[in-house]
C-alpha cells in the first residue's frame, strides 16, 4: 500500500514535472519568437558627437544629441576597466552572461529586505544582460523583460568576446550630466582624456552607472565621496590594487572641474555657428547630431581674437562718440548685500572684457561700483566675493547726452550721469586694479571677414559685435549695398575690354531716364562738384560716381553684370546704371571673395570655412582643397625637387588686369579715400564704400596674401550720421585689424605677372612724360597698350557723334553740382 501510494505521489509528480516543464518551454519560446535579433550589435553605430577643429587642430565646438565619444577597449585603460567591473560585475570574465552565485545572493537579500523596510532590494545583473537591456530591450520592470534579458545575455556571449562585450557597455552608458560613455564623461568631469583618468577619477565614474543623479558631485558631494570609496574597497577586495594605493585614492577630494559644452576658443562663436549652419545643410540634422564627424576648419585662432578685437573697438568707439542712452538697468533697493541682486542682471557671456557693476556710492569726481559676482561651477550660486571699484570723472567724459532735453550737453560731473542702484558696463582703466571706465553695449552692428585669396579659405570670421546679444551673422546673412566698394569690379571689366589705367573719361553731369516713368536720374559726386576729365585711375581713386556711371554706360551694364557674376558678388545683377555704384545688395563674405580675385592674379574664388570632414571611421568625405599637387604622396625625400600645386581655379580675369586693378587699389590708399590704411605701413590695396544718406560703410582691401572685408551698418538701416563714411568709419578697423594680423610678417610687394610694361605717365592727365617729372606715377600697361598721345576723352562727343580731344588744361575744368551722395 505504502508503495503504491508512493508510486501514485510520483506519477503525479512526474505529470505535474512535465506539465509545467512544457508550460515554461511554451513560455520561453514565446518569448524567444519576440526576441529581437542580437546581430545587430556586430553593426551597432551609435550616436556620437561630432567634433569641430580649428585649422591648428585646436577643438572650436562639440555637437550632440548624446554626448558621446566611441572609444575601442584597447584604448580603455585597465584601471577604467578593473574600476567598472569592480562596481558592476566582479566575476565578468568567469561566467557565461548570468551570475547564478550572485543571483542567488540577491535573492537572500531581498528576502530579507523584504521584511525589513531599513534596506532596499538589489539586483544581480551582469554587465552582459545591461547590454542586452541597453542595446535591445526596454527599461520596464516586468518578468518577461528579466527573462528576455537572461536569454539574450547567453546568446551574446556566445556570439562576442568578452572584450567586444564589454567595449560597448563602457561607450552606451549613461554617467550623468549629458554624457555617454567613459569617454564622454571623462570629458565632462574632469576635462581629460580617459587615460589621464586617476585612480579615484576612474572609480567615481564607476560609481555613477546605477543612478548618476544620486551621486552629483556638487548637490550630493559626500553621498558621491561615499560610493566612489566603496567601488575602491570593491577594487582593493578584487585583488586589483594594494590596500594602501586604495587608501591613498579615497582620501582624495572628487576633483571634478565640468566642462564647458559650448565653443572652446574664444571669440569663435559667429565662425563656429556658420560652420554648423553649413554641415546641417550639407548632411542633415541626424547626420550632424550623431553622425560622429571629425571636421577641420580654417580658422585661424590668433587672427580671430584680433578680428573680433578690431570690431569692438570700432563699434565701441562710434557708439560713444554718439553719446550715453542710460544704464542697462536699475536696482531700486540695493539692500544689505547688493551681490544676488546684481548677479540676476543677464550679462553678455562672450564679452569677457566688460563686466557689469552695480553704482554703489556717486559723487561728482567718481563712482563707487561693485562689480557683478560670479557663480560657483556646479551649484550656480552667487559667489560670496564682493569686488569694488571706482570710475573717475576722466574715464567717463565721452558720456554727453545721446536723447532727452539734455542731447548733446557736455557732463560736469559723475553724478550728471549716473545714480546710485544704475547697472552699467565698465572696463578696466589704467589707474590700478579698481580704476574703471564707463561703457555701453553699442547699437550699431558690423561684420569682418578674413580670407586667404589664393584658396579662399576664411581664416576669421566676426558677424557682430557679441554672439551671445544677437546670434545673426552679418558677414553671410545680412544683405547690404556695398556702395561705392563695388566700382572696382566695374573698372576691372574696362580693363579686361580694352580700357587703360589712363584712360580718360568726363567728369561732368549726366542726365539718365530711367524709363517705366520713373523720371530722370542725375547721378552726383560725393562732394557734389565734377571735376572734368580723369583718368581712370583718378576716378577710383577718389571714388568719382559720375564717371563710374559714364564707363559703365560706355561699357553697358550688361559686361559689368556678367563681371559681377564671374566675381561671385551677385548671382543675377540687374542690368541698370544704378548698380554700377553699388546700389544691388550682397554680403561682406561674397565681397571679401569677390577682392581676393584681384589678390590672387585673377582666379575663381570659392570661399570656404570648412577645409576637410571625415566621417566616424576617419574617411575623408569632403575637401575644399582641389588644387592638383605633383609629388605630394612621395613617402620620403631623395633628393627630389619640392612638390608643384597646380592650381586648377578658373581663370575669371586677366592676370594683368587683375594686377593693374591692384595698382590703382593701391592708389585709393596712397591718394585717396582709402588713406587711413597707410598706417599699417606695408603694401595695402582696397577700396572704401558709402552708401546712399550714409547707411552703410565698408572697406574692402588686402595684402598680397590676406584680404579683409569690414562693413557697419544698423541692423535696421537708418543714417550713420553725416560724413560717416566708409574711410573714416571702416578703414580704421580694417587698419587695426591688419597692423596687428601683419605685425610679424615682412612687408611682400604685390606680384607682378610678366609681360606688363612700366611707363611713366601725368597721373592727372595719364599722358606720357619723363620720369621724375611732378605728379609722375610708373602705370602699368599691358604689351600692345600704352598712355594716349593726345588727351581724348571716352564716351565724349560732339554732336556728331565723333570723339572729343581736348587740351590737358581741361583737367582743371571745374563745373559746380547741387549736394548729394550715392
Amino acid at each position: 500500500m505504502i508503495l503504491r501510494i508512493v508510486g501514485y505521489l510520483f506519477g503525479i509528480g512526474a505529470v505535474l514535472f512535465l506539465a509545467a516543464a512544457a508550460g515554461i518551454a511554451w513560455y520561453v519560446s514565446n518569448l524567444t519568437a519576440e526576441l529581437p535579433d542580437y546581430d545587430v550589435l556586430a553593426k551597432y553605430a551609435p550616436p556620437v558627437m561630432t567634433r569641430v577643429h580649428a585649422a591648428d587642430g585646436q577643438l572650436v565646438a562639440e555637437y550632440a544629441h548624446q554626448r558621446r565619444l566611441y572609444v575601442p577597449i584597447q584604448a580603455v585603460p585597465e584601471l577604467v576597466r578593473n574600476a567598472f567591473i569592480s562596481a558592476e560585475d566582479k566575476n565578468f570574465y568567469d561566467h557565461a552572461g548570468l551570475d547564478f552565485y550572485s543571483i542567488a545572493r540577491a535573492v537572500l537579500q531581498n528576502v530579507e529586505a523584504y521584511n525589513s523596510s531599513s534596506q532596499r532590494l538589489v539586483g544581480a545583473s551582469t554587465i552582459t544582460q545591461q547590454v542586452a537591456k541597453n542595446f535591445l530591450l526596454s527599461n520596464e520592470q516586468t518578468i518577461d523583460r528579466k527573462v528576455k534579458e537572461a536569454i539574450l545575455a547567453l546568446r551574446i556571449e556566445q556570439a562576442y568576446s568578452k572584450d567586444k562585450i564589454l567595449e560597448l557597455y563602457l561607450n552606451e552608458i549613461y554617467l550623468g550630466i549629458g554624457a555617454y560613455g567613459v569617454a564622454a564623461a571623462s570629458l565632462a568631469y574632469f576635462d581629460k582624456s580617459v587615460h589621464e583618468l586617476t585612480l579615484a577619477e576612474a572609480a567615481y565614474l564607476a560609481a555613477l552607472p546605477k543612478a548618476p543623479n544620486n551621486y552629483h558631485p556638487f548637490r550630493y558631494e559626500a553621498r558621491a565621496v561615499e560610493r566612489r570609496n566603496w567601488v575602491i574597497d570593491r577594487m582593493v577586495e578584487n585583488g586589483y590594487l594594494p590596500a594602501a594605493e586604495g587608501e591613498s585614492a579615497k582620501a582624495a577630494p572628487l576633483g571634478v572641474k565640468p566642462r564647458t559644452t559650448g565653443p572652446t576658443i574664444f571669440a569663435a562663436d559667429y565662425f563656429v555657428e556658420e560652420v554648423r549652419r553649413q554641415l546641417s545643410d550639407m548632411y542633415g540634422e541626424a547626420t550632424l547630431y550623431e553622425g560622429g564627424l571629425s571636421v577641420r576648419t580654417s580658422l585661424n585662432p590668433a587672427m580671430q581674437v584680433m578680428a573680433r578685437q578690431s570690431m569692438i573697438d570700432g563699434l565701441a568707439n562710434f557708439d560713444m562718440n554718439l553719446g550715453w542712452r542710460g544704464p542697462l538697468a536699475h536696482i531700486d533697493d540695493l539692500g544689505d548685500d547688493w551681490g544676488p541682486k546684481v548677479a540676476e542682471v543677464a550679462a553678455l557671456p562672450d564679452l569677457v572684457e566688460w563686466r557689469l557693476a552695480v553704482v554703489l556710492a556717486v559723487s561728482p569726481e567718481a563712482a563707487t561700483i561693485g562689480l557683478q559676482p560670479g557663480r560657483l561651477a556646479g551649484t550656480g550660486s552667487v559667489a560670496p566675493e564682493r569686488d569694488t571699484g571706482t570710475i573717475p570723472l576722466e574715464q567717463m567724459k565721452w558720456a554727453k547726452w545721446a536723447t532727452g532735453e539734455r542731447k548733446g550737453r557736455e557732463i560736469r560731473g559723475v553724478d550728471d550721469v549716473l545714480a546710485v542702484g544704475d547697472v552699467v558696463y565698465v572696463e578696466q582703466a589704467d589707474g590700478g586694479p579698481q580704476a574703471y571706465r564707463l561703457r555701453q553695449l553699442p547699437e550699431i552692428e558690423g561684420a569682418l571677414v578674413a580670407m586667404d585669396p589664393h584658396t579662399g579659405r576664411v581664416l576669421a570670421m566676426v558677424g557682430g559685435f557679441s554672439f551671445a546679444e544677437s546670434q545673426f551673422n552679418r558677414a553671410t546673412q545680412a544683405y547690404r549695398q556695398p556702395g561705392s566698394s563695388f566700382k572696382p569690379f566695374v573698372y576691372s571689366a574696362a580693363l579686361d575690354n580694352g580700357y587703360t589705367p589712363s584712360s580718360v573719361i568726363m567728369d561732368a553731369p549726366i542726365e539718365i531716364d530711367q524709363g517705366g516713368g520713373l523720371g530722370i536720374w542725375r547721378p552726383e559726386n560725393y562732394s557734389g562738384e565734377y571735376y572734368g576729365p580723369s583718368t581712370l585711375r583718378t576716378g577710383i581713386e577718389l571714388s568719382r560716381n559720375v564717371m563710374t556711371v559714364r564707363l559703365a554706360q560706355d561699357m553697358g551694364m550688361p559686361l559689368v553684370a556678367e563681371y559681377a557674376r564671374r566675381f561671385g558678388i551677385y548671382d543675377s545683377l540687374l542690368p541698370v546704371l544704378a548698380m554700377a555704384l553699388g546700389s544691388g545688395e550682397t554680403t561682406v563674405l561674397r565681397m571679401t571673395a569677390g577682392y581676393s580675385v584681384f589678390a590672387n592674379g585673377g582666379r575663381e574664388v570659392r570661399p570656404t570655412l570648412i577645409d576637410r570632414i571625415q566621417d566616424r571611421y576617419g574617411l575623408t568625405i569632403f575637401r575644399h582643397e582641389n588644387r592638383l599637387c605633383d609629388g605630394c604622396n612621395a613617402d620620403s625625400w631623395h633628393g627630389q625637387d619640392e612638390p608643384l600645386i597646380l592650381d586648377n581655379s578658373e581663370q575669371v580675369l586677366d592676370p594683368m588686369t587683375a594686377y593693374q586693378m591692384t595698382s590703382m587699389l593701391e592708389g585709393v590708399v596712397q591718394r585717396g579715400t582709402g588713406t587711413a590704411a597707410k598706417a599699417i605701413g606695408k603694401p595695402i590695396a582696397g577700396k572704401t564704400g558709402t552708401t546712399n544718406d550714409y547707411y552703410d560703410a565698408w572697406f574692402i582691401g588686402y595684402s598680397p596674401d590676406l584680404v579683409v572685408g569690414v562693413f557697419i551698418g544698423y541692423d535696421k538701416p537708418r543714417s550713420l550720421g553725416r560724413a560717416s563714411t566708409g574711410g573714416q568709419l571702416a578703414t580704421p578697423i580694417f587698419t587695426e585689424f591688419m597692423q596687428m594680423a601683419l605685425a610679424d610678417k615682412s612687408p611682400v610687394p604685390f606680384r607682378v605677372p610678366p609681360g606688363l610694361n612700366f611707363i611713366p605717365i601725368d597721373r592727372r592727365t595719364g599722358l606720357r612724360v619723363e620720369p621724375g617729372a611732378p605728379g609722375t606715377i610708373l602705370e602699368a600697361f599691358k604689351p600692345g597698350t600704352g598712355p594716349p598721345d593726345t588727351y581724348s576723352i571716352i564716351g565724349y562727343t560732339d554732336t556728331m557723334g565723333r570723339p572729343l580731344t581736348v587740351a590737358p588744361e581741361a583737367d582743371r575744368a571745374v563745373i559746380s553740382g547741387t549736394g548729394g551722395l550715392y
